[in-house]
């Protein structure tokens, strides 16, 4: 009887050590030509009415909470020159949020704590302050880094 019990302690194990390796998927090396990084995410289509730097990259969104999303933008374009595009796209002075680093904000619409999370709005901060190398996005195995963020915080529901 207690060698049945072995016998059968021995086949289980063995089929357990058979069956593992089968069960792993082998991961190939990424060649020449092959596609490393996810696909490029891109911007909701809610965002196409927003004003976005012509020469920004869209680099991922992010829940905001209650409805709302952060979309990041990033760019190689110098934090004054960014500000001033907003200023003349929206008409508005916009706010200096911080100076060190410079982080400037510009509002798209009236907040309402009841029913949103964050001011919807435009936020600009350089990323090159105090001898930074810039804001550094990773996607996948690819890096970049960007002098100037952009965040861009849609009023809810558009």
């Amino acid at each position: 009887m207690i060698r049945l019990g072995v016998l059968l302690l021995l086949c289980s194990v063995s089929a357990t050590v058979m069956a593992g390796p089968a069960a792993q998927v082998p991961v190939p090396f990424p060649t020449a030509g092959s596609r490393t990084t996810p696909p490029e995410q891109s911007p909701p289509e809610s965002a196409a009415e927003l004003p976005v730097y012509p020469a920004a990259q869209f680099l991922e969104t992010f829940d905001a909470g209650m409805g709302q999303q952060y979309l990041l933008y990033g760019t190689d374009t110098d934090f004054d020159v960014i500000v001033a595009y907003y200023k003349n796209t929206l008409r508005d002075g916009g706010r200096v949020i911080f100076r060190d680093p410079l982080i400037h904000q510009f509002e798209l619409g009236r907040f309402r704590s009841e029913t949103m999370a964050y001011p919807p709005s435009v936020v600009v901060k350089d990323y090159t302050w105090n001898g930074s190398q810039g804001y550094l996005h990773v996607t996948g195995t690819t890096s970049t880094r960007y002098k100037t963020i952009i965040q861009i915080v849609p009023p809810p529901g558009g």
